[in-house]
């Protein structure tokens, strides 16, 4: 068995970072190729044949190529089924695919503002917006009701605490309720295997 998995060489992308601590947290072997995006490689001829989307993440396991994080997830959940990364629960499943749902379809001023390379990179030196706070509002409010119910661990509860340290690594004050969430996602070791990464130089794209 041979699995690839395709990132951005700045270690910056929210869907890469989910599919790589998938794999962590699934104990999968596998391998990572940095991309440069900044240098359009994900627009050269093979990868975006095989990829389809021309975008990261993506995934050659055995030649089987699959881009989309959604995708991708939901395929090494039913390949590699030994150690859950979605909820068992049918109820609980579909909850936490509506979060990532969420995550990826919504809060669009807050994720401007607050990009991921001002995480790792420079931080952002401007308050948010009258748009953005609304976001984080909606935020909060969205992670409240996901995390009252929070049983075992899902990819879901770090894509959250990844969505959450947009501000938390921007030095703004986490909610006294989420706080303790976000701290326990961001201590598994799959997630610090992802944020102490060893980043290139950043380059604006």
């Amino acid at each position: 068995m041979a699995l690839t998995l395709y990132s951005d060489r700045f270690w910056i992308s929210p869907w890469v970072f989910s599919c790589y601590v998938t794999l962590k947290e699934k104990g999968v072997p596998f391998e990572i190729v940095d991309l440069a995006l900044d240098k359009k490689e994900t627009h050269q001829p093979e990868y975006k044949q095989k990829s389809l989307t021309a975008k990261v993440p993506s995934i050659d396991h055995d030649g089987f190529w699959l881009s989309e994080s959604m995708a991708i997830l939901e395929y090494l959940e039913e390949t590699f089924p030994q150690v859950r990364a979605l909820p068992a629960n049918t109820r609980e499943r579909a909850r936490a695919r509506q979060l990532m749902s969420f995550l990826r379809t919504d809060l669009y001023a807050l994720r401007e503002e607050r990009s991921t390379n001002t995480m790792f990179y420079d931080h952002a030196d401007k308050p948010l917006s009258g748009k953005a706070q609304a976001d984080v509002e909606k935020l909060y409010e969205v992670a409240n009701a996901f995390v009252s119910g929070v049983g075992e661990w899902s990819v879901a509860d770090s894509e959250l605490a990844f969505c959450m340290q947009r501000l938390g690594m921007n030095g703004q004050e986490l909610p006294p309720r989420l706080r303790p969430f976000v701290e326990a996602q961001w201590s598994r070791p799959s997630v610090q295997s992802y944020v102490t990464h060893v980043r290139a130089p950043y380059v604006p794209y």
